[in-house]
C-alpha cells in the first residue's frame, strides 16, 4: 500500500534524530531509588509494603488504587527507607516509595532468558490479568492502564489494533531503537493483544523517514507469521503519533468530539507498549524498565544516548552517568521539544512513561518578541483537531467558560502545532492548556452533580 497520513493540518518540524544510531545501553543502578505511586493515567496507587521490608526486583510494592489504575513494583531489591511524598518533574509533591538497593536479586517467577516465546495463548482472560497484574501502561505518553484500554465496554467492537511506531517528535530515538533491536517481541506483543481483543487485524505504523525501522518490523512479521498483522508507511508530518490522526491515516476514520478511539473501531498502543505486553504475559516481568533517550542540540554525538533505566532513578543520576548537564543547555526537557514539560527538579525520579532528557540551547527555547495576532489564520490551519486557536486564546483571555467549551477547548491534544506555527509568537499552547483545564474541571463537576442527582432520584 502506499504512504497514507491524516487529513487536518500538521507541520513539519526537523527531525533532530541526533540518537537514532545510539544502540541502547542498560543504565546502571544508583545506591537509592524513589518510586512514584501516580506514574500512570487514573488514581494513584496505593502501597502494601511498610518502611523496613525487604523486596525483590519485581515484587508488588503498590496496587491500583481504582478502575483506572495500575500495579507498581520494585525496579530493585533491597530495603524500603520510606513512604512519603516526594517533588515530580513539575515539582509538585507526589507520594513516592524510597527503596536502599542492595544487590539485584528478582523475583523467581520472572523468565530473564533471552529466548522468544511465539505461542500465543488461547485464552484472552490469562492475557489480559497477566498484563493487568504486570502494571503494563500505555508508554506513548499517556500511560493509561493497558488492560482497560484493551477490554472494550459491551456494545463496543475493534476492529483494528493501530500499533504506533511514528515517534515523531523531534529528537526521540527510543521507539526507533526497540524496533531496530526487539522487533520479534513487539510483534509477539502486538499478535498478544489482537487475541485480548477478540482477533482484529493489527496495522504497525511508522513514518518514512525511518526505513532501517520499517524494514526490521517487516522482516519480523513475516518471519512470525501472524494472522492479518502488517506495517504501513505513513507520510513524514507532526502529530501523526497522536491517537485520532492516527487513526484517520490508517482507517480514513475520524473520532468525533468527546469520543474515544473505540467508538470508531479502533485501539491503539505504543511499541514501546507492546514491547511491555511481550514481557508480561511471556516472560512474566512486570514494567519496571523502559528505554530513555539522552540527547539535544547542546551535546555532541558522543555523549547522545538511549539507555534501558529502571523507574525510580533520578534524572541526575542520568545525567550525570551521560556526561553531565551541558553548560550551554538553557532547558532541559523531558519528553520531546513539542509535548514535552520542562524539568524543574533534576532530582525527580523516573517513571514508566520517562522517554527522554533533552537538553536545548537559548536560541532554539527563545520565544523573540511577542506581537500582536494578525489574524492569518496559520494556527487554525495547522491544528490536527480542526480547532482554531486564536479564537480560543481570546475566549480564554476574556474567561468565557461557556465559549470555550463551546468552541471545543477540551479537544485540544496540546500538540503545539498553534505555537510551532504563530508568526507573532504568542504562547497559544500554554494559554489555551490552562484553558482546556478550566473546561475539564466544569465538565467533570456537572457530570458529577448529574450522577448525583440521578442517585437521589433512586433513593
Amino acid at each position: 500500500m502506499g504512504k497514507v497520513t491524516f487529513s487536518i493540518g500538521g507541520v513539519h518540524p526537523h527531525d533532530c534524530k541526533y540518537a537514532r544510531e545510539c544502540a541502547i545501553e542498560e543504565l546502571p543502578l544508583p545506591q537509592t531509588v524513589y518510586v512514584s505511586m501516580a506514574q500512570h493515567l487514573g488514581a494513584p496507587a496505593k502501597p502494601v509494603v511498610a518502611v523496613g521490608d525487604s523486596v525483590k526486583v519485581g515484587q508488588v510494592i503498590a496496587e491500583p488504587g481504582g478502575f483506572i489504575s495500575a500495579f507498581i513494583h520494585s525496579p530493585v531489591s533491597g530495603t524500603v527507607k520510606a513512604i512519603a511524598p516526594r517533588k515530580d518533574l513539575a515539582g509538585n509533591p507526589v507520594m513516592h516509595v524510597e527503596i536502599a538497593v542492595e544487590g539485584d536479586e528478582w523475583d523467581p517467577a520472572i523468565d530473564r532468558s533471552k529466548e522468544l516465546v511465539t505461542a500465543i495463548p488461547d485464552d484472552k482472560a490469562l492475557i489480559l490479568d497477566r498484563i493487568k497484574a504486570c502494571g503494563v501502561v500505555g508508554l506513548g505518553g499517556a500511560t493509561f492502564p493497558t488492560h482497560v484500554k484493551l477490554s472494550p465496554p459491551p456494545g463496543k467492537v475493534a476492529e483494528c489494533l493501530i500499533i504506533n511506531g511514528t515517534e515523531c517528535e523531534p529528537f526521540l530515538t527510543s521507539d526507533y531503537r526497540i524496533m531496530i533491536e526487539r522487533p520479534r517481541e513487539i510483534v509477539v506483543g502486538a499478535a498478544l493483544m489482537q487475541k485480548a481483543l477478540g482477533g482484529c487485524k493489527c496495522v504497525i505504523g511508522i513514518e518514512e523517514n525511518k526505513p532501517e525501522a520499517i524494514a526490521s518490523m517487516r522482516a519480523a512479521v513475516a518471519e512470525l507469521g501472524y494472522a492479518d498483522m502488517r506495517v504501513q508507511v505513513l507520510r513524514k508530518r507532526y502529530p501523526q503519533g497522536g491517537e485520532k490522526q492516527l487513526i484517520d491515516a490508517v482507517m480514513h476514520r475520524q473520532v468525533g468530539s468527546g469520543g474515544l478511539p473505540i467508538d470508531v473501531g479502533a485501539v491503539v498502543q505504543n511499541v514501546g507498549t507492546a514491547l511491555a505486553v511481550y514481557e508480561a504475559v511471556q516472560k512474566n516481568k512486570p514494567l519496571i524498565s523502559n528505554i530513555l533517550t539522552v540527547t539535544g542540540d547542546r551535546i555532541p554525538a558522543n555523549l547522545q544516548h538511549n539507555y534501558l533505566y529502571r523507574i525510580g532513578i533520578p534524572l541526575s543520576f542520568v545525567a550525570e552517568r551521560a556526561g553531565g548537564v551541558p553548560d550551554s543547555a538553557a532547558k532541559i526537557i523531558s519528553g520531546g521539544p513539542m509535548m514535552g514539560k520542562a524539568v524543574s527538579n533534576l532530582d525527580a525520579a523516573t517513571v514508566k512513561g520517562s522517554s527522554a532528557i533533552l537538553y536545548l540551547g537559548e536560541e532554539v527555547t527563545r520565544r523573540g518578541r511577542q506581537t500582536a495576532c494578525i489574524r492569518c489564520g496559520r494556527c487554525a490551519d495547522a491544528c490536527p483537531m480542526g480547532l482554531e486557536p486564536f479564537l480560543l486564546y481570546r475566549l480564554y483571555k476574556a474567561a468565557d467558560l461557556e465559549g470555550l467549551e463551546k468552541n471545543a477547548a477540551q479537544d485540544c491534544i496540546e500538540c503545539g502545532c498553534c505555537l510551532y506555527s504563530c508568526p507573532a509568537r504568542i504562547p497559544l499552547l500554554d494559554h489555551i492548556r490552562q484553558a482546556k483545564g478550566q473546561v475539564m474541571g466544569v465538565i467533570k463537576a456537572r457530570a458529577a452533580a448529574a450522577k448525583a442527582a440521578a442517585e437521589a432520584k433512586k433513593q
